[in-house]
């Protein structure tokens, strides 16, 4: 039977597998699902690319377009949520806490100039994401003007859950962070 990793371990294994997601693009991790709640009060899904997490701060970075509805559906409610499963390691992380929007200023600057070229060119499209269309739209130029619609949603969580499918038993746990108290407790899968 494979060894019970301590809570400590496994809360430390789960900020491992999310700084890997940022820096390893073929990571599962890397592109996580964000759940947002719409203005009619229903949750939206969509996958986006994991570009940074500070573990100090239970902080993942994440990069939008501001004219998208996962934009403006944070305006009227921050509270987010974001979901991650890596089929081959069988290792689902679920995390909620609230998000913050970051546009023009210092987060969103540094974000952008330190995005790819070919990052970069997503922001250029036209119209906005989710626009009806009556037929795709060509690529977007380099000198559209991107950095208009770009923005950076910063997602601090308080709680996280960890879930390892395994054939010798499956093992869940859940961490959650108060202003001066921490939880970690196992939880029946």
């Amino acid at each position: 039977m494979t060894p019970v990793p301590a809570l400590p371990e496994l809360r430390a294994e789960a900020f491992r597998l999310l700084s890997r997601g940022v820096a390893d693009r073929r990571s599962a991790f890397h592109t996580p699902t964000l759940a947002t709640i719409g203005p009619d009060g229903a949750p939206q899904l969509r996958t986006l690319v994991l570009r940074g997490f500070d573990p100090a701060a239970r902080a993942l970075r994440l990069h939008t377009d501001r004219r998208s509805a996962k934009w403006s559906s944070l305006a009227g409610d921050a509270r987010a949520a974001l979901h991650v499963y890596d089929p081959g390691a069988q290792i689902q992380l679920r995390l909620s806490g609230t998000a913050s929007r970051h546009a023009e200023d210092e987060v969103a600057d540094a974000a952008w100039f330190a995005s790819q070229p070919g990052s970069r060119l997503c922001y250029s499209v036209s119209p906005g994401p989710g626009t009806p269309v009556p037929a795709p739209p060509a690529a977007p130029r380099a000198d559209a003007g991107g950095r208009a619609h770009f923005g950076v949603l910063r997602l601090v969580f308080d709680r996280l859950e960890f879930l390892h499918l395994h054939h010798a038993g499956h093992r869940r746990a859940r961490f959650a962070w108060g202003t001066d108290w921490v939880e970690e407790t196992w939880l029946v899968p």
